[in-house]
């Protein structure tokens, strides 16, 4: 039986630096749920900080790793050149406000396909695009944002991947079930069945890109989603035999992963809708503590004592 086609993403992670900077630029500015503050299991000292809607939901999660002393980052082949959110049609002038008020420079919106997108960079310098378009999914904003409902981040629209070629990533593109959709310029669009959160990945083939540098602001991986955990051995065994190289699973406490290098270089992941984020939880109380996996529990005491000390701010755009 073959694997369910990959239907969009389930979570983008990225590097930062101050981590109390990057939780209120997500969490004031952007209006999103702080989900999870939890640590890199690789790197216990460090945080690993989840945001998204209301309730964690697939499709709607980005993901930090946020060092302190941490370089700034540049864009290069084989890495994810811009992080899109998916926002109402008519919402465009609200986000260009409220963007403006809180400092961040933003520019004016531009037509893409049939949408205008927003792009702004966030604290680290990562780019970021609001996409205003009509099938914007329901809304499921965080209990704590001040932003209206109305205006409220529906989740991830997709992202853009830089490639010194098409032709092997838009393969691998196929294999996971998507279809080459729209084509404008140096960008192409491939796009998942059905409208699910996160559904687009544009590509942007520049042949003669410069080598860049992981580091704030860049991005680590991008995840797709998985139904459950027999459906994730199905597209291991698939990818396997593209042939692509691909980790054994991984547990990630709130989901399990696998992990591959699509021929470009972009590193991706695919990630189990369960157990979720309420595993450890409710999801009254999302972000509110943090949590560490049990076979670090033992440790909880030193590793506290290595993270810098965070506030939540629930509410309102820093001043």
């Amino acid at each position: 039986m073959p694997p369910q086609p990959i239907s969009g993403l389930h979570h983008v992670t990225a590097y930062a630096s101050d981590p109390q900077r990057n939780l209120d630029f997500y969490t004031q500015v952007l209006g999103l749920r702080f989900v999870k503050k939890t640590i890199n299991f690789d790197d216990p000292g460090t945080y690993h900080f989840y945001f998204g809607d209301d309730a964690g939901s697939p499709g709607s999660i980005l993901t930090f790793f946020p060092w302190p002393n941490a370089v700034p980052g540049s864009v290069g082949p084989g890495e994810t050149s811009a992080t899109a959110f998916s926002i109402p049609a008519d919402s465009i002038p609200y986000w260009h406000q409220r963007l403006t008020a809180a400092g961040v420079p933003v520019a004016e919106a531009l037509p893409r396909f049939d949408d205008q997108v927003l792009t702004f960079p966030d604290p680290d310098g990562m780019k970021i695009e609001l996409i205003a378009h009509a099938s914007a999914n329901p809304s499921n904003p965080s209990r704590f944002a001040d932003v209206p409902p109305e205006h409220a981040i529906r989740g991830f629209f997709g992202v853009t991947l830089l490639e010194r070629e098409l032709t092997p990533t838009a393969a691998v593109l196929s294999l996971m079930g998507y279809t080459r959709t729209l084509e404008s310029g140096s960008r192409i669009r491939f796009s998942a069945s059905g409208n699910e959160l996160g559904g687009h990945r544009d590509i942007h083939p520049e042949p003669a890109a410069r080598a860049g540098r992981p580091g704030a602001g860049s991005v680590h991986h991008i995840a797709f989603r998985n139904r459950d955990d027999e459906d994730q051995l199905q597209w291991r065994a698939q990818i396997a035999r593209a042939p692509l190289q691909v980790t054994t699973v991984q547990d990630r406490t709130y989901f399990h992963s696998i992990y591959f290098r699509e021929p470009g270089g972009v590193l991706f992941e695919m990630a189990t809708d369960p157990p979720g984020f309420a595993l450890d939880e409710s999801i009254e109380t999302l972000g509110e503590t943090l949590c560490i996996p049990p076979w670090l529990e033992p440790r909880r005491a030193t590793i506290e004592a290595r993270l810098i000390p965070i506030t939540l701010h629930n509410g309102s755009v820093p001043c």
